[in-house]
């Protein structure tokens, strides 16, 4: 191994907010952790557009390697689980905001944030999924240990375009549930059909100003990516012990609503917190990306870009541009 390799440092710049570079960076000065892993592919979340661009104050200690997705080879272990030549996977957690991260040749990880690539997936798949899909797989996993089925009716995903978004519906309408694509551009229309989509619903059709504490149920589950007005319109919307996943706040990270929703129709508002949960829940809802809740569209919703365009890739996440998943070849 070379004593340095390269990596996109995120440093502090104007008014304490992040600034991205490609640069080199030293082995010996990669943070603490028991397994050293050389990295073959990272991806693209919506955090990591925030914290490379200093458009959202994520890093929590600077300078940091962002990304907060890798996966790769064991180089080296001190955690006996681990061997050289294992692939793995590491997700969250602090990777990429306060622990240097996945866009690097070479990580130094805790080993209680690594998990064997599960059987059924291969490493570059593991990162079309990434944070994006286990955050999906998560909330859906929550959902049905709150009671949903797909006899129960249909569901709602919101932010339907993104990466959680599509693979959301991607692994729900393959379980079996008739999903409605939630989103705001109207020219996705074909593409979210393609992906299980059974209906398409237009936010601008929706009169967010008007919405009532308690509106005609429509949904037995709703995932959410954006909060706000949105979240509120699908509590209002629920049928009677319908669940929600509360997944992101792409608009606002504001809830005005009531408790109506919760004593008049029994209605679950999930939490879905993707980063920190830990194991045995980890890794059993990665055994279920491999299995049930793999989606079947993997490949079509997935663009791959080299390390060196990394930082051109950022501002398309940022402006709500960004479709699909974005995942990153590290590894030449």
């Amino acid at each position: 191994m070379a004593p340095d390799f390269r990596a996109y440092l995120i440093e502090e710049g104007a008014g304490g907010r992040g600034a991205g570079r490609l640069g080199r960076w030293a082995m010996a000065d990669l943070d603490a952790g028991e397994v050293l892993i050389q990295i073959h592919y990272s991806s693209i979340n919506y955090k990591d557009a925030l914290a490379a661009t200093g458009a959202g104050k994520i890093i929590r200690r600077y300078p940091c390697i962002g990304g907060i997705d890798l996966c790769g080879e064991v180089v080296d272990s001190a955690d006996p689980r681990f061997s050289p030549g294992d692939p793995v996977i590491a997700t969250s957690f602090d990777i990429g905001v306060a622990h240097h991260g996945g866009y690097a040749e070479y990580a130094r990880i805790p080993a209680k944030w690594v998990l064997p690539l599960p059987s059924g997936l291969d490493l570059f798949e593991s990162m079309i999924l990434g944070t994006a899909g286990f955050t999906a797989a998560l909330g859906i996993v929550r959902m049905e240990a709150n009671g949903l089925a797909p006899e129960n009716g249909p569901v709602v995903v919101s932010g339907a375009t993104g990466g959680v978004g599509a693979l959301a519906i991607d692994m729900l309408a393959g379980l079996g549930y008739s999903v409605t694509a939630l989103t705001g551009k109207a020219e996705e229309r074909e593409r979210l059909t393609e992906l299980g989509a059974a209906d398409i619903l237009l936010r601008q059709d929706i009169d967010l100003a008007a919405v009532r504490p308690l509106e005609a149920g429509r949904w037995a589950g709703a995932l959410d990516n954006v909060g706000g007005a949105i979240l509120h319109w699908m509590l209002a919307t629920m049928k009677q012990a319908g669940t929600v996943a509360s997944i992101g706040n792409a608009a606002s990270i504001e809830l005005k609503t009531t408790v109506f929703p919760f004593i008049l129709r029994g209605v679950s508002l999930l939490g879905v917190d993707s980063g920190y949960i830990g194991f045995p829940v980890r890794e059993q809802v990665w055994q279920r990306l491999a299995g049930d809740l793999r989606p079947r569209h993997m490949a079509s919703m997935a663009q791959v870009i080299d390390f060196e365009d990394l930082p051109s890739a950022f501002d398309a996440f940022i402006r709500g541009e960004a479709r699909g998943r974005t995942v990153v070849r590290i590894k030449a």
